[in-house]
């Protein structure tokens, strides 16, 4: 009995946690959860910390100022203010002086991206053209808007001596009000001919440059039908990707293969032709003395480094060779994906509004981004410039750190919105590849995935949107400090910022796809950020070479398929422009449609990468776990069940082909003994 129990006990005994951990297996869509809720806690008090910026701003009055504007004194026009301590002719009732005139408003200074002229608050912007200080003083009479500084008289305007200082510089231009922000600015924009000229630089001639507007203007419905006509093509070709993604894939394996054999080739038919010519001008002179300066050594280094790039592109063309010979299966697996893809936009067709939700979204937040950072350039204590007499509002002290924590927010936030894109497709393709029946698909599988992730995974999001955002802080100064010391840094320094900014560059795209794929793996298992990212990342590195496969040929088939959206708009456009007769200067029309067509084809297509990628995950996790036996039955589709029978076909070809080959072996010391 003793006996009996010790090993009932023993067979009992709890087995350690690293043994469950081992042994976890993928369950998916059967559990949800709440996944890194404290990072969803800190997120949101980040953007409660955005929030606050913009209500400080409104509070402080600085978004009034913005808006409504505000003279050199410190005044806010429309409205009564404070005196200002130690600023004269501040704290006046500018009630009736809705509008903002600059003395000087042609004064701009480029650099700083500022008006440098004094500004008063008026109740009518100068209605025509002043040229005389009679005017002005005329002007004030009719219609009771003083123009000079609020200390000069109206009716004295043109006897004053301070009118060279504090008056308008002559001649004064006719100016309307902007329609938000009440500021008079001129109607003929020609003073802001320097402005304007550093803006159009790559303009020399006015009359092109009134060409090409004009161009613009007389053909902006075929502008607006051609960008119409990308975005139809850019969902249609979501949809026959499948049926032409083989084709697409040989005439890539087509190009790489021509492409390398013809570059060697070439190489070395111009190393033999070097060599014969250089030959026959050796047997030309030698009857002719030797240079005493090495005529010949310059030659000799011509021939060679042609043999080294031959030698080079033979051994890379043989490497290429073998590669594509050695992966092409799987290469069919990329094809099969492209083709499952494909079904997966059939059945959800609410993945093609993605790209238009999430440029919504980004749209929405940088709207108010900038608004709040031109609230916060107007925010500040009151502080007089020595060098203008002109009052500015400025952060001091701990507020200037402000503009910082908005700057950081503008990274998170955009990174936020675009991981949120990802975990809603990943969530969508993952319901549908996990469902075995797709009659039973909920109605509207998008709608659902954003559900579970408002609901579960909102943390997992922010989590990994703040990591990219510790990359690309670093990244973005760096960038920063090399512009600002271009031309001043010396070779070695700037080769380093180079190669720093470089691989900071290749970390974020590395982490921006192992981000993605931990995304589809907590939309699968509903695991934290750091165990999803583990058990993709293990999943990717046991799969590299099919992964390394569909990375390279898939992108240059989605890139395939980018040029051919541009292609078919950029001919579309110059029949439909040719043929209206009324204008010649159609080359920038066609510039901006083609812009526009590349930047939709990438959006969508950026779609389609990302439903491939979750369903290679997928692809994987099911032949990990499954075998297709009773019980272990898989989950995919057709196209990737025919390709893994046919793997399973080749593999049982290759090994019979092993045992034939061992047999004659085998027999050999039998044979010899009989």
């Amino acid at each position: 009995m003793r006996e009996l129990r010790r090993s009932t006990s023993s067979s009992y005994r709890p087995r350690p946690r690293w043994t469950k951990r081992a042994k976890r297996e993928w369950k998916p869509l059967e559990d949800r959860s709440c996944t890194d809720l404290p990072w969803f806690l800190l997120f949101a008090l980040f953007c409660g910390g955005m929030c606050a910026i913009c209500g400080f701003t409104i509070a402080t009055g600085g978004a009034s100022r913005l808006l409504f504007g505000y003279d050199s004194y410190g005044n806010t026009c429309g409205q009564s203010n404070e005196p200002l301590e130690g600023v004269r002719l501040s704290g006046l009732d500018h009630s009736d002086r809705k509008y903002v005139f600059f003395l000087d408003p042609c004064n701009i200074d480029i650099i700083q991206r500022k008006i440098k002229s004094m500004a008063l608050c008026v109740s009518q912007c100068p209605t025509e053209e002043l040229a005389t200080y009679s005017d002005l003083k005329r002007f004030a009479m009719m219609n009771g808007s003083e123009l000079c500084s609020y200390e000069l008289p109206g009716h004295k305007y043109p006897q004053l001596p301070e009118r060279f200082e504090k008056c308008p510089k002559l001649p004064v231009p006719e100016s309307k009000a902007l329609p938000v922000f009440n500021r008079c600015t001129p109607v003929d924009i020609s003073c802001y001919a320097k402005f304007a000229e550093a803006v159009v630089t790559f303009v020399s001639d006015n009359s092109m440059l009134n060409r090409l507007i004009a161009g613009v203007a007389a053909s902006k419905e075929i502008i607006v039908g051609l960008c119409l006509l990308a975005l139809v093509l850019s969902m249609i070709l979501m949809v026959i990707i499948r049926y032409i993604s083989a084709v697409l894939v040989w005439i890539l394996t087509a190009l790489v293969i021509l492409g390398s054999l013809g570059g060697t080739s070439c190489l070395w038919w111009l190393y033999i032709d070097y060599r014969m010519t250089m030959n026959e001008t050796m047997s030309k002179d030698l009857k002719e003395p030797e240079d005493t300066n090495g005529g010949m050594k310059t030659p000799k280094n011509h021939a060679q480094g042609l043999l080294i790039y031959a030698v080079s592109a033979t051994v890379f063309t043989g490497i290429l060779l073998l590669l594509m010979l050695f992966m092409r299966k799987r290469v069919a697996l990329t094809i099969a994906l492209f083709h499952v893809a494909g079904k997966v936009f059939i059945h959800l067709p609410l993945l093609a509004l993605q790209p238009f939700c999430t440029f919504l979204a980004l749209s929405l937040f940088w709207v108010y981004w900038i608004l709040v950072l031109l609230f916060l350039g107007t925010t500040g204590n009151p502080e007089k410039n020595d060098d203008t007499g002109l009052v500015e509002f400025r952060l001091t002290g701990g507020l200037q750190y402000m503009t910082w924590y908005h700057a950081v927010g503008l990274i998170w936030i955009s990174e936020f919105i675009l991981a949120c894109q990802q975990m809603t497709v990943a969530g969508a393709v993952v319901t549908y590849y996990f469902t075995r029946d797709k009659t039973k698909l909920p109605v509207t599988p998008i709608l659902s995935s954003v559900l579970r992730l408002v609901r579960y995974h909102l943390g997992t999001v922010a989590k990994g949107s703040f990591i990219i955002t510790l990359v690309k802080i670093p990244r973005l100064i760096l960038m920063y400090i090399h512009n600002q010391l271009k031309g001043k840094e010396n070779a070695c320094a700037r080769c380093m910022l180079k190669a720093c900014i470089c691989c900071l560059w290749c970390l974020e795209k590395c982490l921006n796809f192992l981000n993605q794929n931990a995304y589809a793996a907590t939309a699968i298992n509903s695991t934290s950020f750091c165990t999803s990212a583990r058990d993709a990342f293990m999943i990717l590195v046991e799969n590299a070479l099919r992964v390394a496969t569909i990375n390279t040929v898939g992108d240059f088939v989605l890139f395939l398929g980018k040029v051919l959206i541009v292609t078919c708009t950029a001919f579309t456009g110059v029949l439909a422009l040719n043929y209206q007769r009324d204008y010649t200067e159609w080359v920038l029309p066609l510039i901006i449609v083609c812009l526009f067509a590349f930047l939709v084809a990438h959006c969508f297509l950026s779609i389609f990468e990302i439903v491939v990628d979750v369903l290679f995950l997928c692809f994987a996790i099911d032949t990990k776990y499954n075998n297709g036996s009773p019980g272990r039955e898989f989950y995919m589709d057709k196209a990737l069940m025919e390709f893994v029978e046919n793997s399973r076909r080749s593999m049982a070809t290759e090994e019979k082909a092993r045992s034939k080959r061992s047999r004659p072996k085998e027999e050999a010391p039998g044979t010899s003994s009989a």
